[in-house]
């Protein structure tokens, strides 16, 4: 792309940020209405008014409207706009990564009462996903460690690697994950069945304190649990399950991750490790995605023009 059309590009976003602040700022009550009713205001343009919306912009542009809106747009902190629905990907994940590489311990291992309340809440501010070390009081013995990467794993009876669409480097394990099967058939697999071992981890559950008391039901309630890993590197995070037990501790790792999960964090290459924040999504109703999320779940994903 040209530098024309990249400084053009980038008008153009600031152009469409700014005006959604705009709205917000001049129509709350409005704004707040239609994001009750999940017509996220970054996303309206799937809902009508497409071209309305372009036509508008660009007429904006060339009348030179843009130069008088950058300054109020820029003067709104990218943590605010986050909260709105309105900071690219690349500003969340610098507001992650900054903020919660503050918070996290030298070592591995548990994170101090203060800051696992101050991480939680930053999390559900930024994320907009609720997120705890401790869930229904079940607790992991590491929050903070080491994650590896690891191979596919067999979904139902007859799967192979073949069949999986991305990362075939990595290989298919020969043995079943620690909760089996995720489909009965290639057949009756859906679509949930597919991203939970696209998107899995494996966790340490054989090493909990009351594993070897209350293993059947320890093992029911950790099957397919929804978290949230976080690369406190670079502020990628990636939503996933709990697919597999492991790893073992003599390989000095506290986490793996699937291959999708440890290349959307950007751990896939190299040493395919690296330090991570894993934590437990609170979602009852299961309306948080699997996946890598970088965007407020509350407000909305921007829209790329």
């Amino acid at each position: 792309m040209s530098k024309k059309f990249r400084n053009l590009h980038q008008r153009i976003e600031k152009l469409k940020q700014e005006s959604l602040v705009g709205l917000r700022e001049k129509h709350k009550d409005a704004t707040d209405y239609l994001q009750e009713k999940k017509f996220f205001l970054p996303k309206l343009r799937e809902h009508s008014g497409r071209l309305l919306a372009g036509a508008t912009l660009a007429g904006t542009l060339l009348l030179g409207g843009g130069r008088s809106a950058e300054p109020r747009l820029l003067q709104t902190s990218a943590e605010e706009r986050v909260k709105l629905g309105l900071a690219t990907s690349e500003e969340v994940k610098k507001i992650i990564s900054e903020k919660i590489s503050q918070l996290l311990p030298g070592a591995i291992g548990k994170i101090s009462g203060g800051d696992r309340d101050k991480i939680c809440q930053f999390l559900q501010e930024i994320l907009g996903i609720d997120v705890c070390f401790n869930l229904e009081g079940n607790e992991l013995n590491f929050s903070f460690g080491w994650m590896g990467y690891e191979q596919h794993l067999q979904r139902f009876p007859g799967d192979t690697l073949a069949g999986h669409d991305e990362e075939q480097v990595a290989g298919i394990a020969p043995g079943l994950g620690g909760w089996g099967y995720f489909a009965k058939s290639r057949q009756e697999m859906t679509q949930e069945e597919y991203l939970m071992e696209k998107y899995y981890v494996a966790v340490q559950t054989m090493y909990l304190p009351e594993w070897q008391i209350r293993t059947k039901e320890l093992s029911k309630w950790y099957k397919h649990r929804k978290v949230i890993v976080v690369n406190p590197e670079n502020g990628t995070a990636c939503v996933a399950v709990v697919g597999d037990a492991g790893p073992a501790a003599w390989t000095g790792k506290q986490f793996g991750g699937s291959p999708e999960v440890m290349k959307r964090l950007d751990l896939h290459l190299g040493s395919r490790k690296g330090k991570v924040l894993l934590l437990f999504v609170n979602d009852p109703d299961g309306k948080v995605p699997l996946g890598p999320i970088d965007f407020n779940l509350k407000t909305g994903q921007p829209e790329s023009v």
